[in-house]
């Protein structure tokens, strides 16, 4: 080997060393990155679970039931008890265990609201009605399919029937407003039998909830009118005897 030969290779050996010199700590790094995180033990993944609910909660730690997918392929819901703060005001009360139930079971798979959705609003009417106001997400997200959209809803339903007893009835809202189905096939302009015989709303009930938002909304999604005594004619309202998912409008005045 020559001389000259001898320097190219020495050359080329002194380039190869500091590329690699270069692109060895970003090697390492992505396969740091790449390298899966092993999971979270149940108990972890339940205690990160029950971290998600409002910090403002100050009830007693009650074993709340939530339902998910119990697995099977005929859409059937299982329940799941989560120690949760649970506050006495319905309102509160709801709001807590439905964005638990948005946070998801430990099993991702089990999910039977999409994780990308959020509870915007809730409200109780005297009534007994429940409007419940999700973000887009929950329409754009779930699964098209009347299996699929009953659950989601069968979920919600559950959920508070067996936790807030003050519910009746559920309306569900998309980002305020009224649409027709969920994600194609669930009608949602009706509303939704939750509990047959509810505790009755008190005085102190129905004025409680977030001094934030209106007290009181109409089944169509608008906060109902306080200051005019007529009755409006375009808000919608259950009443006694109602068949699930039938509303009826109040008669004018003339």
């Amino acid at each position: 080997m020559t001389p000259r030969w001898r320097f190219l290779l020495i050359g080329m050996l002194a380039i190869a060393v500091i590329i690699a010199g270069i692109y060895f700590p970003v090697l390492k790094k992505r396969l740091r990155q790449a390298t899966p995180t092993p999971p979270d033990s149940e108990e972890q993944a339940r205690r990160e679970l029950t971290q998600t609910t409002p910090a403002n909660s100050n009830g007693p730690l009650t074993k709340a039931k939530l339902f998910w997918s119990s697995g099977a392929q005929d859409g059937s819901l299982m329940p799941v008890n989560v120690d949760l703060p649970l506050p006495k005001d319905p309102t509160l009360r709801a709001k807590q265990v439905l964005n638990t139930l948005l946070a998801g079971p430990v099993d991702v798979r089990l999910r039977t609201l999409p994780p990308d959705a959020v509870l915007l609003a809730f409200y109780m009417l005297p009534d007994g009605t429940a409007i419940v106001d999700f973000s887009e997400a929950l329409a754009t997200a779930t699964p098209s399919g009347i299996a699929s959209e009953q659950m989601a809803v069968d979920s919600i339903a559950k959920t508070l029937e067996m936790n807030v007893p003050q519910v009746r009835w559920l309306k569900i809202l998309i980002h305020g407003q009224e649409v027709d189905t969920l994600a194609g096939h669930l009608d949602l302009t009706r509303t939704f039998l939750v509990n047959a015989k509810p505790v009755p709303m008190t005085s102190a009930t129905t004025a409680a909830g977030d001094s934030s938002k209106p007290a009181a909304a109409t089944p169509s999604g608008k906060p109902a009118a306080t200051a005019s005594p007529k009755p409006v004619a375009a808000s919608p309202k259950l009443t006694p005897g109602t068949p699930p998912g039938k509303l009826t409008q109040p008669a004018r005045k003339p």
